[in-house]
């Protein structure tokens, strides 16, 4: 559908930009929102760094690991010390308080408005800045889920207590082998609920946020709608972006922006409906 030549915010200044990003917000009413990676590494949610050297020194200096990401497909030699480092990953990222106002900003600016959010982040930021999360649709799992690993059946339990609990008693880099959590149903591990391969688990929760995200689409077709889309980068673009192009090209009335710090672009098909911002997200939002 589209050419394969893309625009970037070089035919406007960054200035421009962000004036006429202002302008799209303050009157679209309807606003859906899709957020990628990016928009929560702006917020603070690194995973290299500082930020990882930090939490993650012991499994640097054993397995010589460069970011948290990678280091979560290792084959650990044991689950004692899987789960030692998986819980460090998901306290950090899920239930540690780390947000430094980007969340919260971005929540203030469309409080008011008829929103929806489609993300593929799944460190639960959205609901703890205060989104109705009747309005958010995780595509990809949460961290403050566990399921089976086989999977034996289609259903995901909150990890919370059992986290904060390996997380306070592991040493030398290994839980006690009596909180390796075991699924209550045909007694194999647990692991996370992250889409990963096919045996991510689409929980009832999933399905029905699907569905809510889908008739949210239907009843706006062909209506003013404002898609924003943020730090969505091109791991998965099939989730938003392509979608997200393809509706605003289906629609006169629909307008797209994009914030993104080295990725915003769009096809020169809908550059007219488009406002790209090269730039961090939450310096963006700061100037709203």
């Amino acid at each position: 559908m589209f050419s394969k030549r893309k625009i970037t915010t070089s035919t406007k200044s960054c200035s421009d930009n962000v004036k006429r990003f202002r302008a799209l917000l303050q009157k679209s009413d309807t606003i859906i929102i899709g957020a990628g990676a990016g928009l929560s590494a702006s917020a603070g949610f690194t995973y290299t760094g500082q930020r990882f050297e930090d939490n993650f020194p012991d499994f640097i200096k054993k397995y010589g690991f460069r970011d948290m990401y990678s280091g979560g497909f290792h084959p650990f030699e044991s689950l004692e010390e899987y789960w030692a480092y998986w819980s460090r990953y998901v306290f950090i990222n899920r239930y540690m308080d780390s947000d430094n106002g980007t969340y919260k900003r971005l929540f203030e600016l469309v409080k008011d408005k008829d929103y929806f959010v489609l993300t593929t982040n799944v460190d639960h930021q959205f609901q703890k800045a205060g989104f109705d999360k009747h309005r958010l649709f995780y595509t990809q799992g949460d961290y403050g889920l566990f399921q089976c690993s086989e999977p034996c059946h289609n259903a995901t339990c909150d990890n919370e207590k059992a986290i904060r609990d390996m997380v306070a008693r592991q040493a030398d880099m290994k839980i006690p082998a009596g909180l390796i959590p075991h699924c209550p149903v045909c007694g194999k591990p647990m692991t996370m609920n992250l889409r990963a391969d096919d045996t991510f688990v689409q929980d009832k929760g999933w399905y029905q946020a699907g569905e809510r995200y889908s008739d949210f689409i239907r009843r706006h077709k062909g209506l003013p709608v404002l898609f924003l889309e943020l730090g969505v980068g091109m791991n998965t673009p099939g989730i938003i972006k392509y979608p997200f192009w393809r509706m605003t090209a289906a629609n006169p009335r629909a307008v797209y922006a994009c914030v993104n710090h080295g990725e915003a672009v769009c096809p020169q098909e809908i550059e007219g409906q488009s406002v790209c911002i090269d730039g961090d997200i939450g310096e963006v939002l700061n100037r709203l």
